[in-house]
């Protein structure tokens, strides 16, 4: 199995700033697709930006020009930098990815994985 540990969520004041780390470890064949997601209270998870292997983005419209992410493929670390933080950002903000993962016996299988959270809070 993959594993998925984040770090670096806690609490923050409007317009500052957070970098959020998110490492995978495990039988790691390959990693395609690294992200973030978050999940406010009352609301439905959404996708806050995402980056393939070959570093291409996609950003929600809400965060583009605020947020960025990237990732060290040689540690299969995903990293999400937040500038001028609001209030609206507070959620918990979940890491994914989906690869490929070694099996027994040689064998090779797709997973998608998902990190236990991370607390982001902006407020004065």
């Amino acid at each position: 199995q993959v594993q998925l540990v984040e770090s670096g969520g806690g609490l923050v004041q409007p317009g500052g700033s957070l970098r959020l780390s998110c490492a995978a470890s495990g039988s790691i064949f390959s990693i395609n697709t690294m992200g973030w997601h978050r999940q406010a209270p009352g609301k439905q998870r959404e996708l806050v930006a995402a980056i393939t292997s070959g570093g291409r983005t996609n950003y929600a419209d809400s965060v583009k020009g605020r947020f960025t992410i990237s990732r060290d493929n040689a540690k299969n670390t995903v990293y999400l930098q937040m500038s001028s933080l609001k209030p609206d950002d507070t959620a918990v903000y979940y890491c994914n990815a989906n690869g490929n993962e070694h099996l027994a016996g040689g064998l090779i299988r797709g997973f998608t994985s998902w990190g236990q959270g991370t607390q982001v809070t902006v407020s004065s």
